[in-house]
C-alpha cells in the first residue's frame, strides 16, 4: 500500500488521479477530513507539526511519496526541516520499504533555503532504513498560474535576467513519481527532473503571447529588488537575502540544463511549454488578467 503526503499539492494531487486511475492501493495524508473528502480518495488524518499523529497515518504502508511545503519566510531553521523529519522517523518506524522523496535541485550543506533543508533531510532519509529515491525537479510550469506571476497590467515578471530555465510541469514530476511506487523502485537513485528545453523569460512570454493570441510582455524583477518588496512586506531579512541569492544563481544559469531523467523513467519526452500553456488556457488567462 502506497502513502502519499502532499496529496494536495502540486504534484500530489496528479498523483492521485494517476494511481486512482491504475487502480493502485494508496491512501493520502491530509490535515483534516474535508481536504480528504474532496480528493475523492482512501485517505488518513495526519500532521507533519505532530508526530503522533503519523503513526496510525503510516501504519501498513510500504511504500511512501514523500512531498511537503517549500521555503517560508521565517528566520532560522526552516519549518520542513522538522516536519518531514517527523515523517521520515513515522516510515522507518512503520518498516516502509521505500520513500520516494521530492527534492530540490542542488540540495547541498550550507545551501540557500530549500537547498539547504532538502540536503539535511536527503541525509536524514538515507541514515532511516528504508530504501530510497529521490526527486530533484527544476523550475514547475505550474508557478505560471500562481499569484505573482504576471504584473497587473498582463507583463510577465522576469526574475532570472537572460538565464535559461528548463522548466517541468509537476504533471510529469507526478507520473516519475508514479512509476518509482509502482514500478521498480530503482533504490539509491537521484533523479533531476526538467522540461525538454530550458528557455528564458523572454522566450517563455514568446510562448505565452502565441498561446493567449496577444502580446505579454516582461516586467524585470531584480534580486534585490524582490528581496525589497519581501522586506517591506514583513518578511524576515535573512529570508529575503536568501530567496535574493538563489535567484542569482538561477540568472548565472543553474537551471539551464535539460537532463534525459523524464525520458528515463516514463519512456517517453517530458511536456513542451507549450503543450502545459494549451492544456491550462483558462488558467493562463485568468493569471495574466485577461477577460
Amino acid at each position: 500500500m502506497i502513502l502519499l503526503t502532499g496529496a494536495t499539492g502540486s504534484i500530489g494531487r496528479h498523483l492521485v488521479r494517476r494511481l486512482a486511475e491504475r487502480g493502485a492501493g494508496f491512501r493520502a495524508l491530509v490535515r483534516d477530513g474535508a481536504k480528504g473528502r474532496a480528493l475523492g480518495c482512501p485517505y488518513a488524518v495526519g500532521d507533519f507539526d505532530d508526530p503522533a499523529s503519523l503513526a496510525a497515518a503510516f501504519e501498513g504502508a510500504d511504500r511512501v511519496f514523500l512531498g511537503g511545503p517549500g521555503a517560508l519566510p521565517v528566520d532560522g531553521e526552516q519549518p520542513m526541516v522538522r516536519q518531514l523529519t517527523a515523517a521520515i522517523e513515522a516510515a522507518a518506524a512503520a518498516s516502509v520499504e521505500h520513500v520516494v522523496k521530492v527534492s530540490v535541485w542542488h540540495a547541498e550543506p550550507g545551501g540557500l533555503l530549500a537547498q539547504g533543508a532538502h540536503s539535511v533531510l536527503d541525509r536524514r532519509l538515507a541514515a532511516a532504513g528504508p530504501a530510497w529515491t529521490l526527486l530533484q525537479p527544476s523550475g514547475f510550469l505550474q508557478n505560471l498560474l500562481a499569484p505573482g506571476a504576471f504584473t497587473p497590467d498582463g507583463r510577465l515578471i522576469a526574475r532570472y535576467g537572460g538565464a535559461p530555465v528548463s522548466h517541468i510541469d509537476a504533471r510529469d514530476i507526478a507520473e516519475c513519481a508514479e512509476v518509482l511506487l509502482t514500478g521498480a523502485p530503482r533504490p539509491g537513485e537521484s533523479f533531476v527532473l526538467t522540461g525538454p528545453r530550458a528557455l528564458t523569460d523572454r522566450e517563455l512570454a514568446e510562448r505565452i503571447s502565441l498561446a493567449l493570441g496577444r502580446p505579454v510582455g516582461l516586467a524585470p524583477l531584480a534580486p534585490d529588488e524582490v528581496a525589497a518588496a519581501l522586506t517591506a512586506r514583513g518578511a524576515p531579512s535573512g529570508f529575503a537575502a536568501d530567496l535574493a541569492g538563489l535567484l542569482r544563481e538561477v540568472a548565472a544559469g543553474s537551471l539551464a540544463e535539460v537532463t534525459a531523467a523524464v525520458p528515463d523513467l516514463l519512456g517517453r519526452p517530458a511536456r513542451t511549454v507549450d503543450a502545459f500553456l494549451a492544456d491550462h488556457l483558462p488558467a493562463l488567462r485568468a493569471a495574466v488578467q485577461l477577460p
